[in-house]
């Protein structure tokens, strides 16, 4: 059986999409390294994993890359893993590239989807800011690595796996030769559309900038955030944060009401999960009716405000 080891940041959703990426790859024994959790953190990973290895923070009780590098690469030499799976986030693009060095190990950046041939490793990521999708290969005989985007893979299933937690020591070594001196915080008013249960996306269907403020009303009788497309975002009529896509977020919402949205596949996929997608465009060609649960020809102009009014109404 092969092992694949996840090297984990926080407990939160990306370390289940690890384990569900390493599942998908077959039958595996799935170990998760993670810095600094607390016991029902580990307790927590223990449901999706067959073993948790709990290594300490660094000195200065942050996650830091050169001291889990440090940790890890002795340890990983020995464990000799086929696969050393990591979030594509800051501190993954910070450490993946120190463990490959150190490890001799080929890596994939920024997967969007993970599958097996043979003794390669293939991966899908995107390319020229996210207009095209690149199927890559890495030769795993020896091992591998590989970052996977936030968002990009499902969380596992929730089924308790039992793991064995361990706890384990860092090497002593030569002092860090770098400090965290702060952490600056996104803008304030900014909004994390990855963790929304509602999104309103609107597409170069919306016609105007001064026309976005009907997509917003109806977002806020909807409780939602508003997202958009990349033309939206490149012509500067909301912010990149705001963008759903291949070169912007992926996001896995419950409900997603896509407003003037062709449905490229750059667009779609940056949607993960299976949403309740309704889409409103008067193409009846556009791609994105191929995928909506729910598809509405017509004029968006005329059919969101009735809408609100109706989401209105029956809120009372």
């Amino acid at each position: 059986m092969r092992t694949i080891m996840a090297i984990v940041e926080v407990v939160d959703e990306t370390a289940l999409e690890l384990a569900h990426a390493a599942r998908s790859l077959g039958e595996v024994h799935l170990t998760a390294a993670v810095f600094g959790a607390e016991d029902a953190g580990c307790a927590e990973l223990a449901r999706y994993f067959d073993r948790v290895v709990n290594f300490p923070l660094s000195p200065g009780a942050v996650f830091d890359a050169e001291h889990a590098a440090a940790a890890l690469t002795p340890w990983l030499a020995a464990e000799q893993p086929f696969l050393i799976l990591l979030s594509h986030t800051n501190n993954g693009l910070d450490l993946a590239p120190l463990l490959a060095a150190r490890l001799d190990l080929p890596m994939l950046a920024d997967c969007l989807e993970l599958g097996l041939r043979d003794e390669q490793l293939t991966a899908v990521r995107t390319l020229y800011a996210g207009k095209v999708h690149a199927r890559v290969v890495a030769d795993a005989k020896g091992g591998a690595l590989a970052t996977l985007r936030p968002g990009a893979f499902d969380g596992d299933e929730a089924i308790d796996r039992g793991g064995r937690i361990e706890t384990a020591a860092v090497p002593p070594g030569p002092p860090a030769r770098r400090r965290l001196l702060e952490t600056v915080a996104a803008e304030a008013g900014s909004v994390d559309i990855t963790q929304a249960e509602i999104l309103v996306a609107v597409g170069r269907g919306i016609e105007e900038q001064e026309n976005l403020e009907i997509v917003q009303s109806l977002a806020a009788a909807l409780d939602a955030e508003v997202a958009c497309t990349r033309p939206i975002v490149d012509k500067n009529w909301l912010p990149k944060s705001r963008q759903v896509g291949t070169s912007g977020q992926s996001v896995s919402p419950k409900v997603y009401l896509a407003i003037g949205v062709s449905g490229s596949f750059q667009h779609l996929g940056g949607v993960k999960g299976k949403p309740f997608l309704v889409a409103i465009n008067q193409d009846a060609a556009a791609p994105i009716f191929a995928v909506a649960d729910v598809g509405v020809v017509g004029d968006l102009f005329d059919l969101v405000p009735l809408l609100e009014e109706k989401i209105r109404a029956r809120k009372g």
